[in-house]
């Protein structure tokens, strides 16, 4: 294609952006540190980039800073230092709040800010253009979109028409998504709706720009609009778009040739060498090309390159190790034997991959009955309250799959993370065995359930399934109060989090913590932002309220909670959100405590963890997300085969 004769070589010519670091805006109370003053030189330098002289502008970039180094105050200080109206933040909804909190807070009522959320939601497009800051959340671009794409309004008796959304029909100053990586799936429709977007300047805010593919990098690429890297080409003229532009399946909307003479150029240049080779021959080309790409768009610093800026106080992490007790051990016992019974005849029939769901859901049972044996046990409610098919916990962020079967949105993250398409591995319902086929960007379905006889607990909770006079704690939680009490002791002032996968583990964990007499509070994904914001604030500013009780399924992005400077985490998996309070404005020392029951599945995930991890950090550095994929070794492993 004429466009792309040479462009590398072009690319490597050009200087990335020659930073000045900025000086302290004079709107902005919180005082920058030197490595944020310069990332916001860095911003200011991408907006005036020109690389005219291949025709072709970076307008905007990615600030990949590691979690809790300050992205949002640095972005704050380019509103301020470039003050023109309006800007759209993207953000997860349990982020938003604390947006509107910050720029509140920092910025001395400097920029005007409206919630784009909920029921508080202007129609008027004039309006929303009359403020310097607009805040709203993936779920609502993406049904905003949706409607947009496949809702129709009627004129009259006749004339129907798709109408533009009003997010969509504003041209923005700056659009800035916030934990990026939501919109890591280019197919789906909260990629879409982000990409559809018009703004000056395309900004993307995430600590983990790569979490399992490189693949996932086109998308912030296309969000972008960066020429010529996120475009398709078309092999046989000129022609070339933005988006695949195919509305009859048969040919181009533009040159009318046919899907197979159109290339996604990122694909040719850089994804498929890298899958097909890795790290060599055209792989390690592929890779090179990718960095000169990503030293002119990206801006990445980690808190051991800016230690001295940061002054974190030390963080120290230690495994506190437990046995079970006899009662338990014979619960434990029954359930093994069943499981490992089960997997061998998976082994044996060479069907590991095809049962996977059931695995999924074995591994799941076998970490509850760690936590508490009642989580397995007492798992059925007699009044058939809807529960995620995975975890068996009240859904979380709900979704349902076209199967129609309802999860956690999280669980289905990890639960579609552990196949690997490259291998021709897909996953299949764990209720009904059909292809599991599922929208992750989907809005989240409101699931009935109101609070029961314990007003402080749903009507699904398991404190309301079993009589609780009667109930008798676990190691795990006696380990978790005892720790706790140690605490408390030692000095009253200690703020704690506490982190579990499954909601009802909280429930019992948050009534034997209030027996005990302390005050909780708790956070999960059946919560409204506006609810999610308030139990944030209270931990944060009560002083009396020492522990809090987050869901891993909620609490997985931004929070900032450096009040706290003690963290448990009560069951192993591969998201420990160590970084949820090493991070700037916390003062005291961190301490992180791992809760593991030994001679169970936790030990046998905590040496694999440590195996996983060495290798992936080998290889492609921090990468999350490819912890997820289990391969037959690994469950072979976990099973102690």
């Amino acid at each position: 294609h004429p466009e792309l004769e040479d462009i590398w070589e072009n690319l490597e010519k050009i200087e990335p952006a020659k930073v000045i670091p900025v000086e302290q805006p004079p709107a902005l109370k919180l005082p920058l540190l030197p490595f944020q003053k310069y990332g916001v030189g860095w911003m200011l330098a991408q907006e005036k980039l020109d690389t005219a002289s291949i025709g072709r502008l970076f307008k905007g970039g990615i600030l990949a800073d590691e979690m809790g180094m300050g992205k949002t105050i640095q972005t704050i200080a380019l509103l301020l230092s470039e003050k023109k109206k309006p800007n759209l933040v993207i953000a997860p909804t349990v982020a938003i709040m604390q947006w509107k909190e910050e720029i509140l807070k920092h910025t001395d009522n400097a920029l005007s800010v409206h919630v784009f959320h909920g029921s508080n939601r202007t129609k008027k497009q004039s309006d929303l253009e009359k403020f310097d800051v607009v805040l709203s959340t993936y779920s609502i671009m993406e049904s905003a979109f949706r409607r947009q794409e496949y809702g129709v309004k009627k004129v009259g008796h006749a004339a129907i028409f798709k109408e533009k959304s009003i997010l969509h029909k504003v041209k923005w100053h700056r659009v800035i998504l916030d934990e990026a990586h939501n919109i890591k799936d280019r197919s789906s429709n909260t990629a879409r709706s982000v990409f559809n977007v018009q703004g000056n300047y395309k900004w993307s805010l995430t600590g983990t720009p790569l979490q399992n593919r490189v693949g996932e990098l086109y998308s912030l690429i296309r969000f972008m609009k960066a020429d010529p890297f996120a475009y398709y080409y078309c092999t046989k003229c000129p022609c070339k778009e933005i988006a695949w532009r195919f509305s009859n399946k048969r040919t181009c909307d533009s040159c009318h040739h046919t899907p197979m003479s159109h290339v996604c150029w990122w694909n040719n240049e850089v994804l498929k060498p890298i899958q097909s080779n890795g790290y060599v021959n055209d792989g390690r080309l592929a890779l090179k090309k990718l960095g000169l790409l990503l030293d002119r768009i990206m801006l990445r610093r980690t808190k051991i390159q800016c230690a001295d800026d940061l002054g974190l106080p030390p963080r120290t992490v230690i495994v506190r190790r437990d046995f079970f007790s006899d009662e338990e051990e014979d619960v434990y016992t029954s359930l093994y034997s069943d499981v490992a019974r089960t997997f061998t005849t998976y082994v044996e029939a060479g069907t590991v991959l095809n049962n996977y769901a059931n695995i999924f859901e074995l591994l799941m049972k076998m970490r509850q009955c760690a936590d508490h044996p009642d989580l397995v046990t007492k798992k059925k409610t007699d009044n058939q309250q809807l529960v995620c098919m995975l975890c068996n916990d009240p859904p979380e962020d709900a979704i349902a799959a076209v199967c129609k079967h309802v999860f956690c949105r999280e669980c289905c993250v990890q639960y579609c993370n552990s196949f690997d398409d490259e291998r021709g591995e897909s996953p299949r319902c764990p209720s009904c065995f059909a292809d599991f086929s599922v929208d992750l960007s989907q809005p989240a379905l409101e699931v009935a359930g109101g609070p029961g006889a314990n007003a402080n607990y749903s009507k699904s909770s398991i404190v309301n399934r079993i009589d609780m006079d009667k109930w008798r704690s676990s190691t795990k939680i006696e380990a978790l109060v005892e720790e706790l009490s140690k605490l408390r002791r030692e000095d009253k002032t200690i703020k704690s989090i506490v982190f579990s996968q499954f909601v009802n583990f909280l429930d019992l964990v948050y009534w034997r913590l209030s027996r005990a007499g302390f005050e909780c509070i708790r956070l999960d994904g059946t919560m409204s932002p506006e609810k999610r914001a308030a139990a944030i604030n209270h931990f944060m500013t009560k002083p009396t309220c020492t522990v809090f009780l987050i869901s891993l399924k909620a609490g997985g992005v931004a929070l900032n909670l450096t009040e706290a400077s003690r963290v448990f985490i009560c069951d192993p998996w591969w998201n420990p959100a160590m970084d949820r309070i090493h991070r700037l404005g916390q003062h005291r020392p961190i301490k992180i405590t791992r809760l593991i029951i030994e001679n169970s599945i936790e030990s046998r995930i905590v040496q694999l963890q440590e195996k996983k991890t060495a290798l992936v950090e080998s290889t492609v550095g921090k990468n999350s997300n490819a912890l997820d994929k289990l391969s037959v070794e690994d469950l072979r492993f976990l099973f102690v085969m």
